[in-house]
């Protein structure tokens, strides 16, 4: 499950395009903490370290401890927006979660066993339908993936939403039949008379 991670951030007095800019000449990345029944709370984050959190893998589903001038929220970041030349961070979006409190993330998904699977030995390709799985769940129980074996799959064989473990408490935001991986047969290469007689045509 994902550890709760720790973020040092400060309190902005301006919002607006104007002072986003002025926050991101600083080295900062401007930010805005939502939802719980409370106010937003506009705040700043080192760019930096924002952008190495966003890059490092799982930021949209890792539970996030804000510290604000020594006050402390959890959220979990809903979106963040980058810079389409330089790729550093502009925006963040973070929700405000409490005790109990369920939210809706999108899990990646890791096949595994292509190695034991006798379709795959036979020449057939492993088709990944979802790449990842919507679930709800308390922020507390989010898994960084969900693993899902092809061992055993023959071509033609799928596997669907139904054999994910789920974390406690947690529910599919799709139907368990959802088809997550298959195994198709082998691409056929164009027959040579049919190649040739083509050509013939042309």
């Amino acid at each position: 499950m994902t550890a709760v991670k720790q973020i040092e951030a400060s309190a902005r007095a301006q919002v607006g395009k104007g002072a986003a800019r002025a926050v991101r000449r600083q080295g900062l990345t401007p930010a805005v903490i939502y939802g719980g029944g409370a106010a937003p709370e506009a705040i700043a984050l080192d760019a930096n370290k924002t952008r190495l959190l966003i890059y490092g893998g799982h930021f949209l589903t890792t539970l996030f401890e804000i510290s604000v001038d020594g006050k402390k929220t959890r959220v979990i970041p809903r979106d963040y927006q980058l810079d389409p030349v330089k790729d550093f961070p502009i925006h963040v979006d973070f929700l405000r979660v409490a005790a109990g409190q369920t939210v809706t993330v999108e899990v990646p998904i890791h096949v595994v066993g292509q190695d034991a699977s006798p379709g795959v030995k036979n020449g057939g390709l492993v088709q990944i339908v979802e790449h990842t799985l919507e679930i709800t769940v308390e922020p507390e129980h989010i898994p960084e993936a969900f693993e899902v074996s092809v061992a055993g799959l023959q071509i033609g064989g799928t596997l669907e939403a139904s054999v994910i473990k789920l974390p406690q408490g947690a529910k599919l935001t799709v139907g368990s039949d959802a088809t997550i991986v298959t195994i198709v047969p082998p691409m056929v290469d164009e027959e040579p008379a049919e190649a040739e007689a083509e050509e013939v045509k042309a």
